[in-house]
């Protein structure tokens, strides 16, 4: 799950390790093929195609895969890829809205599990428009605090283009334009301050409160969507509480 709420935290210490792990690969190497299929297979000549390497290095992802996932997005494996990207929108409980985005070579199997994970887990599905318009597109990249204060990161930062700096109990996250998250990475580099990512999401205007009952349904149907081949991400404007989430954690 893509989001900036605490609840992200709890739902993975439900979740299979390695499973997520696994799909986590997964998602990393699509990235590779698409961004090589796109720009070809030299990394300092295709920035996208950079940028989804750096990633997949980040999360450790074997070089051997990487190198396999470039070559096979480029056409030199004699394999086609082609890879479309898909947005649904779906309501789940309490009012909450999801945006799920799909990177598929089947469009029609991806409507239809998206579809179904959504209709079997308690959501909706949305009538295009009428969730979308409660996202916006921003730069999001999150660092732990490690001593580190609010002031002394906006300093870092705020001639990068950041708009705002997020705090929560043990990690910042900090929001810009999509066309200034390189900048904004590259001053945390150059002041030295460590980062975990640096994502382009979709980030709610607003937040929805879900009370225990709504969390445990919702989580149920974000896993759901994630255990998904053909999802890359969900994006909601969920928010779980403190109360909220100590309580999902006594379910255990």
């Amino acid at each position: 799950m893509s989001g900036h709420s605490k609840w992200a935290t709890t739902k993975h210490k439900k979740a299979a390790i390695d499973a997520k792990r696994a799909k986590s690969f997964a998602k990393l190497i699509k990235n590779i093929e698409v961004a090589a299929r796109a720009g070809g297979a030299d990394i300092a000549g295709n920035p996208g195609l950079e940028l989804a390497v750096s990633k997949a290095k980040k999360t450790s992802v074997p070089i051997d895969n990487i190198n396999r996932a470039v070559k096979r997005g480029a056409g030199l494996l004699g394999e086609a890829v082609d890879y479309q990207t898909i947005m649904y929108e779906a309501r789940g409980p309490q009012g909450s809205a999801l945006l799920i985005e799909c990177l598929t070579d089947n469009k029609n199997r991806a409507a239809s599990e998206v579809r179904v994970g959504i209709t079997r887990n308690g959501g909706s599905i949305a009538d295009p428009g009428s969730v979308a318009y409660l996202f916006a597109r921003k730069g999001v990249v999150t660092l732990p605090k490690n001593g580190l204060t609010e002031d002394e990161l906006l300093m870092a930062v705020l001639d990068a283009g950041a708009d705002e700096v997020k705090e929560s109990d043990d990690s910042f996250e900090i929001i810009s334009e999509p066309q200034d998250v390189r900048a904004v990475v590259g001053a945390l580099e150059e002041a030295g301050i460590e980062y975990d990512t640096d994502e382009i999401e979709f980030v709610p205007s607003m937040q929805v409160d879900l009370d225990a009952d709504g969390g445990r349904k919702f989580l149920k149907l974000v896993d759901a969507l994630e255990e998904l081949d053909d999802v890359q991400n969900v994006y909601s404007n969920a928010n779980l509480s403190d109360d909220v989430l100590a309580e999902l954690e006594n379910d255990d």
